[in-house]
């Protein structure tokens, strides 16, 4: 038994060392928990002999003690911000049908505005209300969001298709006259061709090309019901711990059904997103602006560690289009909360 015991951790021993102490480092720095496993998952593979002995016999009661490391920080991941969120690189790789984050994924209990929009309308027939709504402007705003790839390496092996879906809701939580209601809720599945690039810009590297399908709407009937579709292309640049996203987009018509038929006045043709990484705290800067009206909007977002699953978030949103129930009316929001996952 003792000689069969020694035999299996010798064994072990071999195993680990075939593995890289660096290769270890690498994955533990990787933050998306599908592509830290998959990290891990290739080191196994690797480190594996072609031919392995089964021992049968039972192994001892009580194994040996083992060694006990603990790391006051975790080290740099070894991919990018953008290689990590979209796995453009090998070693960024995690597979099909795995839930990564997408857009960031929040809860905010104190979220409060400025101005409160008790009487939307559209000038689109049927859809404005004859009497204003009972809505306090302090309530709970909420963000869910995830991706997951349906096929990958397509075209060549460049290019991956993603499906997404976000939802925020607007929660009346501490409006007892409303029965604490949902004040608003928007949907927003798409569908996502993401092509891998590497070209120099001004200093920028430009890693992808995303080219997008997507739908958003409140779900609601008349005189509330919002929605429009869009197809966008996306160009992503990071340089150090910066990240660039532009994405202008285009708004398919919907005829006499639409719902909100100026909605790119207020919502402009586009958006661009700033973001900035550094010793877990994230900050986030996004804008959009249509300069034949002159509306637009900006939102900030800091995300900052409370512990290594958690961080606390900030946001300020200022112009129209917060929600599509406000897309044409214009406010000043401040939130406070806890984010558990930064998007991209």
């Amino acid at each position: 038994m003792k000689f069969r015991w020694t035999l299996m951790c010798a064994t072990g021993m071999a195993v680990m060392q075939a593995v890289s102490a660096q290769g270890f480092k690498d994955c533990l720095g990787i933050q998306a928990d599908p592509v830290r496993l998959a990290c891990y998952d290739k080191l196994a593979r690797n480190a594996l002999p072609e031919k392995s002995v089964v021992i049968t016999d039972a192994a001892p009661s009580a194994p040996p003690a083992l060694p006990v490391v603990v790391r006051n920080a975790l080290p740099p991941s070894p991919v990018s911000v953008l290689s990590e969120r979209w796995e453009l690189d090998p070693q960024s790789k995690a597979g099909v049908f795995q839930f990564r984050a997408h857009n960031p994924t929040y809860i905010l209990p104190v979220y409060g505005s400025s101005s409160v929009n008790s009487l939307p309308s559209s000038p689109a027939t049927g859809h404005a209300l004859a009497q204003g709504r009972k809505q306090q402007a302090t309530e709970v705003k909420f963000q869910l969001s995830f991706k997951t790839k349906l096929m990958e390496d397509l075209f060549d092996g460049r290019s991956d298709l993603w499906f997404g879906y976000t939802q925020q809701s607007w929660w009346q939580l501490y409006n007892s006259e409303t029965s604490a209601n949902f004040r608003e809720t928007n949907y927003e599945p798409e569908l996502i061709l993401s092509t891998r690039t590497d070209y120099d810009l001004f200093g920028w590297r430009g890693r992808m090309v995303n080219l997008g399908l997507l739908h958003q709407s409140n779900g609601r009937d008349l005189p509330l019901s919002r929605s429009w579709n869009r197809i966008y292309a996306q160009a992503g640049l990071e340089q150090g711990n910066w990240v660039l996203l532009l994405r202008p987009w285009w708004r398919i018509p919907e005829g006499s059904k639409d719902d909100n038929p100026d909605i790119t006045r207020y919502m402009g043709h586009g958006d661009l997103i700033a973001m900035w990484k550094r010793d877990g705290h994230i900050v986030s800067l996004l804008g959009r602006y249509n300069a034949g009206s002159g509306k637009g909007a900006a939102q900030a977002d800091w995300a900052f560690p409370i512990s290594r699953q958690l961080k606390g978030h900030l946001q300020l949103f200022s112009g129209y289009g917060d929600s599509l129930i406000d897309y044409n009316h214009s406010q000043t929001t401040v939130g406070i909360g806890v984010s558990l996952s930064e998007g991209l």
